[in-house]
């Protein structure tokens, strides 16, 4: 069965991984959720991720961080741009998520980055998802 919206799949998968307390969250891999994943890490949210498999059957692993008190690092998590309503944002209207304790995770021209890079490159584009 087709999956109409896969990375707000992908973002529950990993909220209900935290909430449990797993050390990883495994998902089916797509080159947007890889590409996201990459985000994540580069902006301390998780600890890694690696792909395992091959063809139909290739998933997506994310290792989980937690705080020493084993908080995890992740607080939150929300799909901006749905199937339904996508959102697209210039360079210049990125928004801040929580004054700029969290991030917007964008599709652009320039791949998937974050909403620093996205400014300090003055590229705008589609707003995936907000994680604080």
């Amino acid at each position: 069965m087709s999956m109409t919206d896969p990375i707000a799949d992908m973002l529950t998968r990993i909220r209900n991984a935290q909430s449990a307390g797993h050390e990883e969250a495994s998902m089916p891999y797509s080159r947007l959720k890889e590409a996201v994943a990459g985000v994540l890490k580069e902006e301390g949210y998780i600890a890694d991720f690696r792909t395992s498999g091959s063809g139909v059957t290739k998933t997506l692993r994310l290792a989980l961080r937690y705080t020493e008190a084993g908080v995890p690092v992740v607080s939150g998590l929300k799909r901006v741009s749905r199937p339904g309503r996508r959102a697209y944002f210039g360079a210049s209207e990125i928004p801040r998520v929580l004054d700029g304790l969290g991030i917007c995770i964008l599709s652009t021209s320039h791949g998937v980055i974050s909403d620093r890079q996205a400014r300090r490159q003055k590229v705008g584009g589609e707003v995936l998802c907000d994680v604080w």
